[in-house]
């Protein structure tokens, strides 16, 4: 009366002893009595020992779930037909969700963002256009239950804005989000233009993981950083700073500049100045990295601002259109309204 092969197939995904006995032995190194003689070790096997833990609580609970499924499903009662049933349909939500965070297993996934959108060729249409896709990921990461803190934000002159920093913070928040990396491009008729032209609007989107502070690759000595003071911009009246707050770090070795004005204090914008800093410095070690190994297979092909990942065209038809995947949607006001699942799980998918 039910699919119990479907059921009993189940368990080979819980073949997860190799992480069971890592969090076991990580429980034996956290009771040692030397465990915090050194403290940045000590912090960084706590982390581990933290996410680890979520982790198998999780899958341990939804083994429980499972074993009584199978349990209440061989004893062959028509009468618990409609209640196992859909006691199957939730399990199979459930392991088609963690199917999809399974994809999410590169080093930084698990970590918080760093979201940067920068206005390209189009001028306001392109300002307006980053304005939209900042609205957009903003109410993606609400739907998540994600954290947003916009750290830095240049206003359009017009509509829009010319660029934005926003600090997404939850767990996989990066893995989600390092689909979104790269140029997106919207077809429309211009609200700013008086013939109501259709016209083409490019805007960057650059994801970045929020790099912990004792990250091993990433050294920045003192000397190498330049840091002024400024005011932040507000919105006139009593939200214009009267006080130098604002922090703006040049990474003198690379010429990277990093800027950070909240209504915040002045060490409090250092602080996130310096970890979207350490974000952009691992990213550029890691394309170094790639550069070279493309290199050396003879595939490297230069990176071009044209090279538009996705596609927006709400005129002359409406379709959303990802150039890397090909999945395509109509519904073009719920993408834009953050109904981004779809792309970002079809992403994951085509890059395994």
């Amino acid at each position: 009366m039910l699919p119990r092969q479907s059921l009993t197939s189940y368990w080979c995904v819980f073949d997860f002893e190799s992480k069971e006995a890592t969090f076991s032995q990580l429980e034996k190194e956290i009771e040692a009595p030397d465990f915090w003689n050194n403290a940045s070790q000590a912090q960084r096997l706590m982390k581990q020992y933290t996410t680890l833990k979520s982790e198998v609580e999780s899958w341990r609970n939804f083994s429980r779930r499972l074993h009584d499924t199978l349990e209440l499903a061989q004893l062959d009662d028509v009468s618990l037909r409609t209640e196992l049933e859909t006691e199957v349909a939730a399990i199979e939500a459930d392991l088609e969700k963690r199917s999809f965070t399974a994809m999410l297993s590169g080093k930084h996934d698990r970590d918080s963002a760093i979201l940067a959108i920068h206005a390209g060729a189009g001028g306001t249409d392109s300002q307006d256009w980053a304005g939209m896709l900042e609205r957009m990921y903003l109410r993606w990461a609400e739907s998540r239950g994600f954290q947003t803190e916009i750290l830095d934000i240049t206003q359009g002159e017009e509509a829009g804005i010319k660029s934005v920093t926003i600090a997404v913070d939850g767990e996989y928040a990066f893995g989600y989000l390092r689909s979104e990396k790269g140029v997106h491009r919207l077809v429309r008729l211009s609200p700013f233009d008086a013939a109501h032209r259709r016209h083409t609007s490019f805007t960057l989107v650059e994801i970045l993981p929020q790099v912990a502070m004792d990250e091993a690759e990433i050294n920045i000595e003192p000397g190498d950083i330049k840091m002024d003071v400024f005011r932040s911009s507000g919105a006139g009246g009593q939200n214009v700073q009267k006080n130098a707050t604002a922090v703006r770090l040049t990474h003198l070795p690379t010429g990277i500049v990093v800027t950070c004005q909240n209504e915040r204090s002045q060490s409090q914008n250092r602080e996130f100045a310096m970890r979207i800093l350490r974000a952009r410095l691992l990213e550029l070690k890691q394309a170094e990295r790639e550069e070279e190994r493309a290199v050396l297979r003879g595939e490297y092909t230069k990176a071009e601002w044209g090279s538009q990942i996705r596609s927006y065209v709400l005129h002359p038809y409406q379709m959303v259109k990802d150039h890397r995947t090909e999945h395509e949607t109509g519904n073009t006001q719920a993408v834009l309204d953050g109904e981004l699942d779809e792309f970002m799980e079809s992403y994951l998918r085509h890059s395994l």
